[in-house]
């Protein structure tokens, strides 16, 4: 079985790459406000990104 014929990993891999690309406005210069509340929303799905992508083995996660 392949690593990303599992939903569970190719949910995880959308929502980290959604989440990183979040994290991009805040590096730029002048960069607004929303784009630091950005950083919150752009962590959680980082988040459970990983978790979904840790915990999609058999055996237990690291």
């Amino acid at each position: 079985m392949s690593l990303l014929d599992d939903t569970r990993v190719l949910a995880g891999l959308a929502l980290i790459l959604v989440g990183t690309v979040l994290l991009v406005p805040a590096m730029l210069p002048n960069a607004p406000t929303f784009s630091t509340y950005a950083l919150v929303l752009a962590a959680l799905l980082l988040t459970a990104g990983t978790w979904l992508v840790g915990t999609s083995g058999e055996s237990s996660p690291v």
